[in-house]
């Protein structure tokens, strides 16, 4: 057996520990393995399915051994996709503790915690152990430890006036999206970790504010399922604010929501899914996350890799930024990105205060940020490199370590609950805001650009910070330049509040070119796709 030091994981604060973990209790836990090729740059050329999973996927004989292996252990395969470079198996918590040499015990969240209602999981502490033929060929091994992974970015208005506020229409009109277009054809993916939505609500939504109601299918990713808990305050208020701020803005795209448990393996398990699935979506919609530091090196991998999958497939992957401002709500004093906005993989979307004027045009726009803890994320990442293409956008080094590394976000959207969307949560009128709606809002716009151009659009940063220059506004955007996230002030140009700025539809679409006009990017011959650094 070999230390598997990628997969530690340090003592959760808040939680409280309630004894060993019941050994014949039954688990589910995913293996997720190293690629038999690199990535080509991610960007540089756009795979389809067949070329991605047969080049880039596992190679086969890396799962025939875990297969052997995990077999010889008495666990049970429940699939093992070698394009998608999953195995995952199901055996008792005791044979499972066995297999890779940990002690699992039963946990909770104490009272007051972001979690607390969140109930028992599995908690282990350390690094696992592999049996040595998994050492070379295993990336991240998911699963056995539930706690809760990542918190949804929403925040629910605390008045019920709606003065301020606005539909998600509203806000689009106001941004000035392509009033041509509507995303038909082009499937949006929504990455859901609880809660649910009911068929009925969301028919009535649609119809008050006269849109056409979108296809949406709920997809179980790890036993995970719809199941509307009845609250908007809990998960309830994520999935809905999702489906109708990206179903209002994009009515002709599809709607896929992909429901897992909040766990490490269940969030890559989803994105990995999402990135797979036939037909390909043109955008991954992303609204939960966490603190960089709250994730293993494992997870932070497994998940990254199944957002460069998606990316290498012309996808769009986005994820809000935090609603917790440059701390990412962390208690240790330091400012944190939240993950998996931070991935150099993901469109990270930051928040904004909106006001329009009485033409519904935009009045002013500030940095979100209420002043009692609840701000756009933003910042710079302790974990990845400032990627090329950001090169030139003249990101700070992180104020904490004075290291440089990849900045956050990239763009941003109205988010202050204050001038929040009109939604219905659970039959209930309410207004929601967050940098949870941004992700959705640009997805539908990523959908509408795709239609109005004929192509998936991808690494979108590639195209958006093209000839981009320290302090000054770049084409598209609606530069915000005023207000703070705490460490990090708006300025000229990007920030580490609100990135680039908010969009400026009128221009942005002729960054990216009308149907028939070429290609974003080179889809990769039978032979000799370009080398790169891949995951």
């Amino acid at each position: 057996m070999t230390t598997f030091e990628a997969s530690r994981r340090s003592p959760l604060p808040h939680a409280e520990i309630l004894g060993p973990a019941d050994p014949t209790e039954t688990a589910l836990v995913t293996l997720f393995l190293r690629r038999r090729s690199p990535l080509p740059q991610a960007g540089s050329v756009v795979l389809t399915r067949e070329e991605l999973r047969e080049r880039h996927g596992a190679d086969p004989a890396d799962v025939a051994a875990v297969r052997t292996e995990v077999e010889r252990l008495g666990l049970d395969v429940v699939f093992a996709d070698a394009g998608s470079r999953r195995v995952q198996v199901r055996g008792t918590v005791g044979q499972l503790s066995d297999a890779f040499g940990v002690s699992l015990h039963r946990a909770r969240h104490e009272a007051g915690s972001v979690h607390a209602d969140a109930g028992e999981f599995r908690y282990r502490t350390g690094e696992i152990s592999l049996p040595d033929s998994l050492r070379d060929v295993t990336v991240a091994v998911l699963g056995l430890d539930t706690r809760p992974q990542a918190t949804a970015h929403f925040r629910r208005h605390k008045k019920q006036s709606a003065s301020g506020t606005f539909t998600p229409l509203q806000v689009g009109a106001a941004y000035q999206f392509p009033a041509a277009y509507d995303g038909t054809g082009q499937g949006i993916a929504l990455i859901e970790l609880g809660g649910g939505y009911d068929a009925a609500n969301l028919t009535q939504y649609f119809q008050s504010i006269g849109v056409t109601p979108p296809q949406v299918t709920a997809v179980p990713v790890d036993g995970g399922s719809n199941a509307p808990t009845g609250s908007a305050d809990g998960p309830d208020g994520e999935v809905q604010l999702d489906i109708e701020v990206a179903g209002a803005l994009a009515p002709g795209s599809p709607i896929t929501v992909y429901f897992s448990p909040n766990t490490d393996q269940g969030f890559a398990d989803a994105v990995t899914d999402a990135a797979h699935a036939t037909p390909t979506p043109t955008a991954i919609s992303i609204s939960w996350g966490g603190p960089e530091n709250s994730w293993s090196a494992q997870s932070l991998q497994a998940l990254d890799a199944a957002c460069a999958d998606a990316v290498a497939l012309g996808i769009t992957v986005l994820a809000a930024a935090g609603d917790n401002g440059s701390t990412d709500g962390g208690t240790d004093g330091k400012q944190h990105c939240d993950f998996p906005a931070s991935s150099p993989h993901v469109l990270a979307c930051g928040g904004t205060t909106l006001a329009l004027d009485g033409k519904g045009a935009i009045a002013s726009e500030t940095v979100w940020n209420d002043q009692n803890g609840a701000a756009t994320g933003g910042g710079v990442s302790a974990v990845y490199p400032v990627p090329s293409w950001q090169s030139g956008a003249g990101v700070p080094n992180n104020v904490d370590t004075g290291a440089a590394g990849r900045g956050v976000p990239d763009v941003a959207g109205n988010a202050d609950p204050a001038s929040g969307y009109q939604v219905l949560i659970d039959g209930t009128s309410t207004v929601i805001g967050g940098t949870s709606a941004v992700a959705p809002l640009w997805a539908a716009l990523v959908a509408r650009l795709a239609q109005q151009s004929g192509k998936k659009l991808g690494l979108l940063q590639t195209v958006l910070y093209a000839g981009v220059k320290p302090g000054v506004a770049q084409p598209g955007f609606q530069d915000v330049t005023s207000g703070s996230n705490g460490a990090y002030s708006a300025g000229a140009g990007w920030d580490a509040c609100t990135g680039l700025g908010t969009p400026d539809g009128a221009t942005l679409p002729a960054l990216f070119g009308s149907a028939g006009a070429g290609t974003a990017g080179t889809t990769a011959s039978a032979e000799g796709v370009g080398s790169g650094a891949g995951n």
